[in-house]
């Protein structure tokens, strides 16, 4: 935020920015969805729904599961929430006691630690670095002592995808340590390479977690899900009540539309392909050595060692003297995140590629300094 913000104060001034740092879609939310918005706001009063969420959407969301990953989801376990901010804070009061611990991968979104900071769990940060490709296995998990651990997929920052065969392995670990199973997928439907495969096809009771701000263009709308064990449901819902009182109407309604946009969607995904191929040839060109694997997600995390710089250094300077904006890899990993640096190609064809082209320059001649 800090980036964007200074990305801000220089477009104000009349200089040319583009945007590498914000993990947000440059397009707009799908037709399909702004035409029931539409809709909605001319004909519906627009108060509260049910505290869990309108039926409708909580069934299509169901049928997802079911023609997506194959997997029966009872539509009762589906929970609409605010955003998948506010799913999970209803995920970690659901799962954990104050004061218990909640095993998580480094780096990765730093959200997670400071929600779990503000209600008193302690977490335990799990190494996932360049090493290992930025995936975390059973293996990492097996000395770590924790009530839960909370897996992503595809993963911010290294937008590295965990295969079918990790996930089920620390589903099962999980399940015999009884650790809660937490699984961010809000990066579902943003895959390159490979696909993503949902915890809940390894266990049923797993907490998952996606959203309508990604793979749907609607991060402004503030609307996600989360599927809940069927125990736990009425917990949520007394939570929820108290917390939110209800989803955003509007946006329900709007996100049930987006849900039949496939073909408006994965014409985005093409152009984050598109996106991905240049900015990833670009650092290459640029003399970046160490990459993460960037088989999801819109995003490159990238060491920049090879520079001489710490990555808020190496942020600062590339923001002042070219207009790219992007975020320092510390956000993400307090440890070694001064070395890392986060690339977000999530905006249009013509931004990536100019910001590309002055990246390479800039690094040639920082480079050049250094010989």
């Amino acid at each position: 935020m800090e980036v964007l913000d200074a990305a801000n104060r220089r477009a104000r001034e009349g200089h040319p920015v583009f945007h590498l740092e914000a993990g947000q879609p440059s397009t707009m939310a799908p037709r399909l969805a702004l035409e029931a918005a539409s809709r909605a706001l001319n004909s519906m009063t627009l108060g509260y729904t049910e505290a869990l969420g309108l039926p409708p959407l909580r069934e299509r969301i169901a049928r997802h599961y079911a023609g997506t990953y194959g997997v029966d989801v009872a539509s009762e376990r589906v929970i609409v929430t605010t955003g998948s901010s506010a799913a999970f804070v209803l995920a970690f009061l659901l799962a954990f006691d104050q004061g218990q611990c909640l095993a998580i991968a480094n780096p990765g979104y730093p959200a997670y630690r400071n929600i779990a900071r503000a209600l008193d769990l302690r977490t335990h940060l799990v190494d996932c670095g360049i090493e290992r490709d930025f995936r975390m296995s059973a293996r990492d998990l097996a000395g770590v002592s924790a009530d839960g651990v909370l897996i992503a997929s595809p993963s911010n920052p290294s937008g590295t995808v965990m295969p079918p065969s990790d996930i089920r392995d620390i589903a099962a670990l999980c399940r015999e340590r009884g650790m809660a199973l937490i699984s961010d997928e809000i990066y579902h439907g943003l895959t390159y390479d490979c696909s993503a495969q949902t915890a809940l096809a390894f266990d049923p009771e797993a907490i998952v977690i996606n959203s309508f701000s990604k793979y749907y263009s609607m991060t402004g709308w503030r609307i996600g899900w989360m599927i809940v064990p069927a125990d736990l449901v009425a917990s949520v819902e007394r939570l929820t009540q108290n917390f939110y009182i209800s989803p955003p109407t509007l946006s329900q309604l709007a996100a049930m539309a987006a849900m039949d946009a496939h073909d408006e969607l994965e014409g985005h995904v093409a152009r984050y392909r598109v996106n991905r191929d240049r900015l990833l040839a670009a650092l290459k060109q640029c003399g970046f050595e160490q990459l993460a694997p960037a088989e999801g997600a819109f995003y490159l995390y990238a060491r920049t060692t090879p520079f001489g710089l710490s990555s808020p250094e190496f942020s600062r300077r590339l923001l002042a003297e070219t207009g790219v904006a992007a975020t320092a890899g510390l956000d993400f990993d307090p440890v070694s995140g001064a070395e890392w640096i986060r690339f977000s190609y999530a905006g249009s064809e013509a931004d990536v590629s100019s910001a590309a082209e002055r990246l390479v320059a800039w690094c040639a001649s920082l480079r050049a300094r250094r010989a």
